[in-house]
């Protein structure tokens, strides 16, 4: 009869181990040198949701409105006012500094200093205007005061210069690609040079304040140096572990050193695809490394087993490998499909992402399933290990004999009530979960950050931000001249003023009633907008395109939200308001567009998650149902191993929600992984389960004996990656210490559904149903008979 097709493998790979394994190494050697090219890559422009119809707004007009990717540079005085020599000579190099800042777009430098900021006034001798510094201007006494009024004059108050007059802004626009070189810009570089910037410049009676995209991702970058640091800290505390559990120092060794080389493989394959590695998606390796120890760890586990009965390190590797191999492939492509699944939320971030938690789950099959077993086949685990693991054998019997009742019906019963009390309180919090952020500045930084510090100061003494959302107003061309248009526009500004978390807002015609207003003495009476058509274009006449309030020929003028921050519920609330005003004020002559603008990228991207959110973990589900069917090929075992998972999933969002941690772009593959430890417990679990019954024992005895050889290592996965995450909660980046909350409790709760749920489930189906099982014992018997 011939060999089924595992054994076969079984027999080719070992009797060539040592070709494997020379193999091996050499690919390693080489996926290490290109690990070491790899750079990190981030991009405002990965994180663009392009297929949403608010991106086709942003494209369409990005080049002459500018994008949503702002810096902005503030300097602020504690005591006094800007109007001192001192300051408004460092503002003046802090505006020079920026102008040459690597892949700014100089022509949208934006300051007291820069020729695009103009005042216009009305004099004795008629219309007059001009820069708001002057060109001969010089820091001394007859300058300031001359500067003082052209500020009042230029309406910039709130905006380039602080409402209490301590402060003043220089802002620009970054591009995509340095117009220098050519390449890719370096936001690393950039946020460096912001900070030399800072350094350079501020002092005790100065200082400076910087925020936008490329500073953020700068201080991220910055504070995943600590990832590092955490992900040795927790190194060793696996090492530890893994050695008091397997009791042997070169298990351990070899463990560790083949779970660090699926992170070289994962590394070197992301170079091989040019793709480099986002500091937002930072710590998906080391998630990569944690789920590769928990597959590391069934195999230390059953080496113990095996050589404790009397069996030889080959034996016993050989018996790990054909054990695991089906439930472990199993659980690693259901993992690498699941973390596909983010994929159908179309940004270039997050398909990286899962790109990259993909390739680590495929490569966790070559390296822990094939490798490790192979490795361990070398070691010599001679007589001295196996008096130190034959004793341990039994140690945990009175454990899982504990354990086994919830394999019973009273304590299936029990335990399908705790389960379903949970679950219901779970869905009903979980409703109120945010997608998005849900706290101001950068919630990847905690909140007493320089930069959120910074992010705060701005808000307060302005009236502008790096948080803007920009609708865009669509009219005929000419726009400007025509009453009905202008007056549309500007009663939507109005509204807009008028929303909750909106700083301010501005538009063509809020300047246009001020230049009226200038036009007639300043008497306020006259910041209207008149309804002549010659008169407005004495109005619009001033305002040129590079103040980005209009374009070329005025049928487009966008409309400028300043929000206070960007939490999820702004954002939603603001886009409620501009929808809102469409629907009930339907105009034939204007159309408002979402959006560009920062806010405008995020409101974009949350409602892309939200509506992936239900397809994503369909599909998953759908997925892990579909690979328990081939796996186990028993709608029992399925339906035993996903209910679990769903109560975990659903008690996931619930914690999120109470902790006021949002889904985004950082915390997606908590939600992909949740799902994945689910389901290596349980296909691990309910794999040993199957091979009990065709002994026709019954669910509760075969149960026991699943325990007995695997619950160790369940138990000891959980807790082992448990610990480890756990520590993350003291980062310096508040998304890992966030994510480190999320995993600590992913992995445990996993851990105790897989051992206690998934027995419940399946002894009360059976029991229910007693066919299934008979027919499950008639299954397993005759696929023993088929092997032998």
């Amino acid at each position: 009869m011939p060999q089924p097709f595992l054994t076969r493998v079984e027999n080719r790979i070992f009797k060539h181990r040592t070709v494997v394994l020379a193999l091996f190494a050499i690919a390693t050697l080489f996926m290490g040198w290109q690990a070491s090219q790899l750079r990190v890559d981030a991009g405002f422009e990965k994180g663009l949701p392009l297929d949403h119809r608010y991106m086709e707004t942003f494209l369409q007009y990005q080049a002459e409105f500018g994008g949503a990717n702002r810096i902005i540079v503030a300097l602020s005085v504690d005591e006094g006012d800007i109007y001192t020599p001192e300051f408004m000579t460092r503002l003046k190099k802090v505006t020079d500094e920026v102008f040459f800042i690597p892949g700014v777009n100089r022509a949208t430098v934006t300051s007291l200093f820069t020729p695009n900021v103009r005042f216009v006034e009305i004099t004795p001798e008629g219309f007059a205007g001009g820069n708001v510094v002057p060109a001969e201007f010089q820091p001394d006494e007859k300058w300031l005061p001359v500067v003082r009024e052209n500020v009042l004059k230029s309406g910039q108050v709130g905006r380039l210069v602080a409402e209490d007059f301590t402060a003043a802004i220089v802002s620009a626009q970054l591009v995509e690609t340095d117009p220098r070189t050519g390449q890719k810009l370096d936001y690393m570089e950039v946020a460096d040079k912001l900070e030399a910037i800072r350094t350079k410049f501020a002092d005790e009676q100065i200082d400076i304040h910087i925020i936008g995209f490329a500073k953020a991702i700068g201080d991220i970058a910055d504070g995943a140096a600590s990832v590092v640091m955490f992900f040795a800290l927790a190194f060793v505390i696996t090492a530890v572990l893994v050695y008091a559990y397997g009791k042997s120092f070169r298990m351990m060794a070899a463990l560790l050193l083949v779970s660090l080389s699926t992170v070289v493989w994962q590394f070197g394959m992301l170079v091989l695809m040019g793709f480099g590695i986002d500091p937002l998606s930072i710590l998906v390796p080391f998630l990569v490394f944690a789920i590769a120890i928990s597959h590391g760890v069934q195999n230390v586990g059953t080496m113990a087993q095996e050589i404790g009965k009397g069996a030889s390190a080959y034996t016993a590797a050989r018996t790990s490998f054909s054990r695991l191999m089906v439930p472990g492939s199993s659980a690693l492509i259901t993992d690498a499909i699941g973390f596909l699944t983010i994929a159908i939320i179309q940004i270039k971030m997050i398909q990286e992402l899962a790109i990259a938690a993909s390739l680590g789950m495929a490569i966790i099959i070559l390296t822990h399933l094939i490798i490790l077993p192979v490795v361990f086949s070398y070691l010599p685990l001679g007589d001295n290990y196996r008096r130190r693991v034959e004793g341990s054998v039994g140690r945990f019997d009175k454990v899982w004999s504990w354990f086994s009742i919830f394999a019973r019906p009273k304590g299936a019963i029990a335990m399908l009530a705790i389960a379903a009390v949970v679950f219901a309180w779970s869905w009903d919090t979980q409703k109120n979960m945010t997608i998005g952020d849900t706290e101001a500045g950068v919630p990847e930084l905690w909140p007493d950050s320089r930069y959120n510090q910074d992010a705060a100061l701005v808000v307060d003494r302005f009236s502008i931000g790096t948080d803007v959302i920009q609708v865009i107003a669509e009219g005929p061309a000419n726009g400007c001249i025509d009453h009905g248009v202008v007056n549309h526009i500007d009663n939507f500004t109005w509204a807009m003023n008028n929303v909750p978390g909106v700083q301010s807002a501005m538009s063509m015609p809020t300047v246009m009633k001020t230049v009226n207003s200038g036009w007639n003495e300043g008497n306020l009476n006259w910041r209207v907008l008149p309804r002549n058509s010659q008169v407005l274009v004495r109005t619009a006449s001033p305002i040129e395109t590079s103040t980005g309030l209009l374009n070329a020929d005025c049928s487009v003028m966008p409309v400028m939200i300043f929000t206070e921050d960007h939490r999820a519920e702004t954002i939603d609330r603001v886009v409620q308001a501009v929808e809102r005003f469409a629907a009930e004020n339907p105009s034939d002559q204007v159309t408002f567009r979402l959006a560009t603008g920062n806010v405008g990228v995020m409101a974009a991207t949350n409602q892309a998650v939200t509506a992936a959110e239900k397809p994503m973990l369909l599909l998953v589900y759908v997925t892990v149902i579909v690979f328990c069917l081939i796996t186990f090929r028993s709608i029992v075992g399925s339906i035993a191993t996903v209910l679990p998972l769903v109560v975990v999933s659903i008690l996931t969002n619930a914690l999120m929600t109470k902790l006021g941690i949002g889904l985004k772009i950082s915390t997606l593959p908590a939600a992909a992984l949740g799902v994945g430890i689910g389901v290596d417990y349980g296909l691990y679990i309910f794999n040993r389960l199957q091979s009990y019954v065709k002994h026709g024992l019954t669910f509760p005895e075969a149960y026991y004996r699943t325990l007995q050889e695997t619950g160790s290592s369940v138990l000891f996965t959980g807790l082992t990656l448990a610990i480890g995450t756990a520590t993350w909660m003291f980062s310096s980046l508040k998304f890992q210490a966030d994510m480190g909350v999320l995993l600590t409790f992913i992995f445990f709760a996993n851990m105790v559904g897989a051992v206690v749920l998934l027995p419940a489930v399946a002894g009360l189906l059976y029991r229910l149903f007693p066919r299934l099982y008979e027919a499950e014992v008639r299954r397993a018997s005759k696929m023993e008979f088929s092997e032998h």
